[in-house]
This record gives structure tokens, C-alpha cells and sequence, in this order.
């Protein structure tokens, strides 16, 4: 039986009631919250981070380059300022960037095809990148853009790279894939397969529900994806997802220009720093305590368990099969 009460449908499907959500979250004490110990290091490892030319993807390759890791910063814009930056905040200079528009299957591709050349094998490979639009709008592909740069584009690019070796799966320690998700996932009653893909316009208020309901096909796609990365019980690459909470970011840029003032206030005052939200996601990099687990979810700095839709053999099995027809109209 599905997880279904009106109080928690309700909770994302609007942006003032998400907003308000998510301060509440941040205000509620976590018991025994995971430790992120500065013993975690990342010399000798080589990580991907999708979106890390703002926010909390930019925090994530500072605070990675800083453990020592070779941080490849895919970003549609921002070369090569934003990977001075990384260096000089984190006093590394093992970052390199490579160009990417995750609206468009080709260039995900081409990247993907670039990393593998120019670097090899990557041991992390983290999917941050993310966008919230104020209302629908159309790809050159007939895909909304969220659908596209939200899902697809993350079941693209790990596709890509694990059917190309791009994802190391053998050598010393485990390669991980992390994947930024959202606590909104729990928000949708359920997923549309009668219409999945299809390009459905939708306006301003239904902006952030759909953004919940892309989360939950990522997730759901994520659990999908660590079952068949490891089928028969031997991990060989760790798959983890984690809402890093209310984040003080430009993903509401788009918001409507007579909000804006205000939602830069409320983000400034109760969000949390890039800096501070990224935490979660460096626990799940470097963490030994996260080591041989096939599918890890983290809220914060806390395990928790995830929608059973997403969870469910069914519902992921039927998602893929639906997401490789939807990648096959692409070629």
C-alpha cells in the first residue's frame, strides 16, 4: 500500500507551502544526525559534479578538491572563472571543466564522451545540476524542460557512462554515484505512465508540484539503477540520493519578478548556506560508514526512509523501460 495522508500531499505542491516546509524542516531537531568527519579524504579519486557554477554544486567541487580529490566541474556556463574560484577557495588545483547543456541529449553525450577521454574511469560521480521553471517550456526535443533536465538528462549521463566505462567498477574502494534529490518526492499521489513523457503545458502554481514529481521518477529511477548495478547481491557501485533541505541558491530565479525581493530575504535568513547544505552530500562521498551499501537515502544528516513508490521493483522496472523509449527517440 502506497504512503498516502492529505497533510503530506499537500506539503510540496505549492511554492509558499514548500517554502514553508522546508524552514519548518530545518528547524526540527534530528536525532543522532550523521557525523561528517574531516578524516574523510578523496586523494587519488576523480569526481564529476553536474551544475557547479552556483549553489550548493559549486560548494560540493570546493569542499571535494579541498579532501583531495580531481574535480571535473560540468557546467553550462562559467568557464573557466567558476574553476578559478574552486581553486582558490579550495587550494587545489586539481579542477577541470568541461561544457554541458542538460537540456540537449547531444551535448550530454559529447561531454560524457569528453570525460572519458580527457580523464578516464570516475570513482564519484555526483548529479546536482537542477532547474525550476516558471511554467512549462519545450525543448527542441517536445520535452518539458524540467522532465528533461531534472530526470532525463541525469538517466542519460549515467547511462552513457557506465555503458561507455566511464564508471569505475574495479580496483580499490567502491565508486559511488550521488544523486540530489528532494524531499518533495513524497508529495505526488503517483506516477503517470499513461502520459509519461508526453509534453502537458502547465502554469506558474503547478511549477513546484512538477518539480516534485520529476523527484520521485528520479528516485525511483536511482533505486532501479543500484539493483541492476548490483544484481546479485555484491556491491560494485554505491548508488545514494539525499535532499540537502532548503537551500540558499538561485534555483528560484525564475520566480516572478514581484517575488523575487522577497524570496531572496526568506532564502537569506532561514536557508542554509551552500556551504553548510552541501554536507550531506560530502558524507555520502567520503564516509566509510556509507562503504557496501547498494542504495543509501539521506535527509540532512540523517538516514531516512524513503517513498515506497520509489522503493518499489515494480514501479522502478516499469520507469526504466519507459525512460530508455523516451532516450530512443533522441538518435
Amino acid at each position: 500500500m502506497m504512503e498516502h495522508t492529505p497533510d503530506k500531499q499537500d506539503r510540496y505542491s505549492h511554492p509558499v507551502t514548500a517554502i514553508v516546509t522546508g524552514i519548518r524542516d530545518l528547524f526540527r531537531k534530528q536525532a543522532e544526525p550523521l557525523v561528517l568527519r574531516e578524516t574523510g579524504r578523496l586523494k587519488g579519486k576523480r569526481v564529476l559534479v553536474t551544475g557547479s557554477s552556483s549553489g550548493l554544486g559549486l560548494a560540493t567541487a570546493v569542499e571535494l578538491a579541498r579532501r583531495g580529490a580531481e574535480v571535473i566541474m560540468a557546467v553550462r556556463t562559467g568557464i573557466p572563472d567558476k574553476g578559478d574560484l574552486v581553486k582558490r577557495r579550495s587550494g587545489s588545483d586539481l579542477v577541470e571543466m568541461v561544457q554541458v547543456d542538460l537540456s540537449d541529449p547531444e551535448s550530454i553525450e559529447k561531454m560524457a564522451d569528453e570525460v572519458i577521454a580527457r580523464f578516464g574511469p570516475l570513482d564519484l560521480l555526483i548529479c546536482n545540476a537542477a532547474v525550476v521553471t516558471r511554467q512549462s517550456r519545450q525543448t527542441r526535443n517536445g520535452l518539458d524542460e524540467m522532465f528533461m533536465v531534472n530526470y532525463i538528462a541525469k538517466f542519460l549521463l549515467i547511462d552513457h557512462l557506465v555503458s561507455k566505462g566511464g564508471i569505475r567498477t574495479s580496483g580499490p574502494g567502491l565508486s559511488r554515484i550521488i544523486i540530489v534529490n528532494s524531499e518533495s518526492h513524497r508529495n505526488p499521489e503517483k506516477i503517470d505512465w499513461e502520459s509519461f513523457g508526453t509534453y502537458v503545458p502547465y502554469g506558474t502554481n503547478k511549477s513546484v508540484s512538477m518539480y516534485g514529481y520529476y523527484k520521485l521518477l528520479l528516485l525511483t529511477i536511482a533505486n532501479e539503477l543500484s539493483r541492476r548495478l548490483n544484481p546479485d547481491g555484491k556491491v560494485r557501485v554505491m548508488v545514494s540520493a539525499l535532499c540537502p533541505g532548503p537551500v540558499n541558491s538561485n534555483i528560484a530565479r525564475e520566480a516572478p519578478a514581484i517575488f523575487r525581493p522577497l524570496l531572496r530575504l526568506v532564502f537569506r535568513i532561514f536557508f542554509k548556506s551552500p556551504e553548510k547544505a552541501c554536507r550531506p552530500v560530502i558524507y555520502l562521498a567520503t564516509s566509510d560508514e556509507t562503504e557496501g551499501r547498494a542504495m543509501d537515502y539521506l535527509f540532512l544528516m540523517q538516514r531516512k526512509p524513503m517513498d515506497r513508490k520509489a522503493t518499489d521493483p515494480e514501479n522502478g522496472k516499469r520507469l526504466w523501460e519507459l525512460t530508455e523509449k523516451v532516450v530512443s527517440g533522441f538518435s
